[in-house]
Parts: structure tokens; sequence; C-alpha cells
């Protein structure tokens, strides 16, 4: 076999076999070359579709979920329906001890304040937040840093602003670190700046500020706007919301079926159904990719078996002057195979072409839909396997089929 390969003549053959039959042999690589080329394409639309998912909840613990107190919707205990719930840090702190599952609860509180620096001024969403935060929705810092523990324990006056924020109050290309603001006519110092995310985990926030700051300047007494629970890995963090909110109706005494008094935004939910729809989206392109490459490699099959048709005479010539069956199919099979890889590098050719014409399109800025669109060299390497896997097996049927004539029948028939 080997010997085979090397045979100058078999290859001379292979040529000639493919020059004669120019407008067959171009069909046939088209409709090959043309599923590997929608397999590539689509697959690399596909991980661009996914990293434009990983970058935006990148920064993320997507394992989260957001429960707020709202009104009650029905009457208990002797309360009235209508009553209005206001969450605690004890019920942060009781929701993160009691619940299975829970890797930490992040309290949260904000306020619309108007903020001076100068005679520039804006009002502005102000978060009081703990350094935890930092763990569930990581900042994008473009200086300085974020609210630590020394911040929290020492209840100092500092603050993180947001780009727009900085854009509003200060000159361009002005360092802002170690500059005052006043917030609610008290000076606070600028110790980072972050640039906001396309995806907000809540409400929009412009500042932070320590959580025991804020609870301090704006009389919070202990309430708290929001909780943020994060689950740990191997836990359903659906259940860990229905456990939470249970907790908390049976520590604020409202009905266990009241649907109302606890308002909630479940993002590992959320996530679940984007990366339920990305798997299907990969499958479905394998499937829509392979099927029309088998469809490309029958039509080698059915070209193959016109070509032996065709040269049934010279089958039988060789046959007669001493050609073995197994050099007749190994040359039929051959044919076969050297279309399928010739059709295969056009098609990732072209394929990756499309793909960095898409990445061009598509894949700049920060809101770039399809990031980076690819396919690993392993992909690559499977459809070649497959390819050639296909194509000698397609091969089979029209060597089978040249072999099964008898070298007399073949030259009386012609």
């Amino acid at each position: 076999m080997i010997k085979f390969l090397f045979d100058r003549d078999t290859w001379q053959e292979l040529y000639d076999s493919i020059r004669k039959n120019k407008l067959r042999t171009l069909v046939t690589i088209f409709g090959v070359g043309f599923g590997i080329f929608l397999l590539i394409v689509l697959l690399g639309s596909a991980r661009g579709m996914e990293n434009s998912f990983n970058r935006l909840f990148g920064d993320f613990a997507t394992n989260t979920v957001f429960i707020w107190g709202q009104s009650t919707s029905k009457p208990f205990k002797g309360f009235q329906e209508g009553r209005r719930v206001r969450l605690t840090l004890s019920d942060a702190k009781r929701v993160e001890e009691n619940i299975p599952g829970v890797e930490f609860v992040v309290p949260r509180s904000q306020q619309v304040s108007k903020v001076d620096r100068g005679f520039l001024s804006g009002s502005f969403q102000i978060g009081g937040d703990y350094p935890l935060l930092d763990e569930v929705e990581k900042k994008k810092l473009i200086r300085g840093r974020f609210i630590n523990q020394n911040d929290m324990q020492l209840k100092r006056k500092v603050a993180v602003i947001s780009e727009d924020v900085y854009k509003q109050l200060f000159e361009k290309d002005e360092n802002a670190i170690g500059e005052y603001i006043i917030i609610n006519n008290i000076n606070f110092k600028v110790v980072g700046v972050f640039k906001v995310s396309n995806i907000n985990m809540g409400p929009p926030i412009n500042l932070h500020i320590p959580f025991t700051t804020f609870q301090q300047i704006y009389n919070q007494a202990g309430r708290i706007g929001w909780m943020v629970i994060t689950a740990k890995p191997e836990f359903n963090i659906v259940q860990v919301e229905k456990d939470s909110k249970l907790l908390l109706k049976n520590i604020h005494k409202i009905h266990p079926d009241d649907r109302r008094a606890f308002g909630s935004a479940n993002a590992g939910k959320e996530f679940g159904k984007v990366t339920g729809f990305l798997t299907g989206m990969q499958f479905l392109t394998w499937f829509v990719g392979i099927a029309t490459l088998i469809a490309g490699v029958f039509a080698i099959g059915n070209i193959l078996l016109i070509t032996v048709k065709e040269r049934t005479k010279e089958i039988g010539l060789r046959r007669a002057i001493g050609a073995t069956p197994l050099e007749i199919k190994s040359q039929i099979i051959l044919e076969a195979v050297v279309l399928c890889l010739i059709a295969s590098f056009i098609g990732i050719i072209f394929g990756g072409f499309v793909l960095i014409l898409i990445n061009y399109a598509w894949g700049q800025g920060d809101s770039a839909a399809l990031v980076n669109p690819s396919v690993s060299i392993a992909v690559v390497l499977f459809a070649l396997t497959l390819l050639i896997i296909l194509g000698t097996l397609i091969g089979l049927i029209p060597a089978f089929k040249a072999t099964s004539v008898k070298p007399i029948e073949a030259l009386r028939e012609e």
C-alpha cells in the first residue's frame, strides 16, 4: 500500500482523471468545500457569541440573586395587606447564616444626591457598599482603588466615582485621585474611578461610598435597600432564592403565599437560559455543518460512480494486464480522499478569511456582538479526519463497483 501511494503512475492517473472531468470535479469540490466552509463559519460565529457573552458577564458572580422589600398583598397575623416591607442588616446576616448553599450576602443601599465640585454639579445615584461587592461585581477600575475594610471600619469619607461622573465634574486628563467632591454637603475624597459595565447587576450606581458612611450620613439606622445573595457553585440558585424569601417572610410575619412582598431578580437563572441557548447553538451548528459535509461527500460518491462507468474499458484493460482488485479499489478510494482534502483545504481557508472579516465588522469595541470568532486547531483536525473517513467510506462504493466487473465483460461492453 505504501509503495502504491509513492508510485508516480498512481498520482499521474489520479491527475488525468481529475483533469478529464474539470467541471464535474469543480462542482464536487465546491459541494464539499462549502460544507466545511459553513461548518467553520458557523462554529467560529458561535464561539464569537460565546466570547462576547463571557466578556459581558466575566466580571460578575452569575450564581447570584437580588432580593428587595416591596409591600404585602395578603393580611397575616393581624397585619393588613399593603404593609411596606423594609429589609435590614440583621435580615442579611440571618440569610447568610441559615440558608444552605449561601456563599456570602452583600447588603446594599442607594440614594440620589447632588454632587458638587467647585462650580460644577450634578445629581447621581450614590451607593453605600461593602468591599465584598467587588467579588460579586468586579469593578473595571480606570485608576485608583475600590472601597476597602479600613474605609468601612473608620467610616471614611471616600468615594469611587464612575467615568461619567469624572467627565462631568473634572477637566479632561485631570487626575481625580486625591481630589474632593461634595456629597450631601460633606467633603469626600476620590480614591478611584471606574468604567461602567454594559451589564448592571441591580440599579445603576454612579458613586460608591463605604456602607457604614452611607448609613451615617443618610441616617439609615440599619435599613438596607436590597441584598445580593451569591450561592456556592454546587448549589441551585433558584432553590436558594426560594429558601431566602421564605426565611424573610417568617422574620417579617408575612403570609407564605404572598408573592408581592419581596421582589427579586435571579441572575443565575437568566445566565442559565443564555448558556442553554449557546449550547443549543453549538449543537445546531455541528448538526448543520456535518449534514452539509455528508451531502457533499455523497456527491463525490455519485461522481465517482459515473467516472467508474465511463472508465469501464480502462479498468477492464488494467485487470487484463494484471492489476489486482486491491489496486483498482485503492485508486478509486484515493481519488475520493484527495478530492475531499482539496475541498476541505479550500473551505478552511475561505472560512478563516470570512471569520477575519466578521471579527473586523462585528468584533471590535466594548459592545462587540462577536468577540474573536474563531475555531480551534482541534476542531479543524476533527473536520479533516471526519472528511478523510467519510471520503474513504464513500469511495468504497464505486471501488467495489469497479472490481465487480470482469475484464472480458468490460472489454465486450465497450
